[in-house]
């Protein structure tokens, strides 16, 4: 099972709308997912407006790819290197980091992660002997 950025079982994400590179409601990755889409990240009009400006239209509905729309509210699987665009941007929706691939970890610091999680106070206590 595919472990997220507090080392736990990775947890759904969405189901409705189902997201993931998988379209299993997980933000679960492999090596063809080229787009890395490991954040769960809560939509915001203006993430929206943002990914729609930078030519990812997300909240426009698809119906031949069975896509639905992604609303204010919705949880989706994002692309890391679109997150990390909007955090420049000073655009970056939340996350929730028990649906948030460990492999983010990798490319954002666990001080952003948890600064960014909606579910952040939910992160494992420092082991004994371990710093802060």
């Amino acid at each position: 099972m595919a472990k997220n950025v507090f080392g736990g079982d990775l947890v759904v994400c969405s189901s409705d709308p189902v997201t993931g590179f998988f379209r299993t409601g997980t933000c679960d990755t492999c090596g063809d997912d080229h787009g890395m889409h490991t954040v769960c990240a809560e939509m915001t009009a203006e993430f929206l407006e943002f990914s729609k400006a930078a030519g990812n239209d997300l909240s426009t509905p698809i119906p031949e790819y069975q896509f639905p729309g992604v609303q204010p509210g919705d949880r989706w699987c994002l692309c890391l290197p679109r997150w990390l665009e909007a955090l420049e941007a000073g655009m970056a929706p939340k996350l929730l980091l028990k649906a948030t691939h460990m492999s983010a970890i990798e490319h954002i610091s666990m001080d952003t992660l948890l600064e960014y999680g909606l579910d952040a106070n939910e992160a494992p206590a420092p082991s004994p002997g371990e710093e802060d």
